[in-house]
């Protein structure tokens, strides 16, 4: 079964951060490709090794991406 699920990556020092927030799962990679490739090889492990009641309080929360514009002084 395929799930649609979204990935937030970001540089940090020499690496890049990879973040699942539907399910709060994270990894990291030296590049864009590899912090995406390891991202998904956590997430498919936690879909393999999470109880279905764990599965389902993660995935069963609703999660909003949206642009926040703010002041800065």
């Amino acid at each position: 079964m395929q799930k649609s699920l979204t990935a937030i990556i970001r540089k940090e020092d020499d690496g890049f951060i990879a973040l699942c927030p539907e399910i709060d799962v994270a990894s990291q990679g030296d590049t864009i490709e590899e912090a995406k490739a390891n991202l998904k090889e956590a997430v498919e492990l936690f879909f393999e090794c999470a109880s279905p009641e764990e599965i389902e309080d993660r995935v069963g929360q609703e999660s909003y991406i949206s642009a926040l514009e703010v002041e800065v002084a």
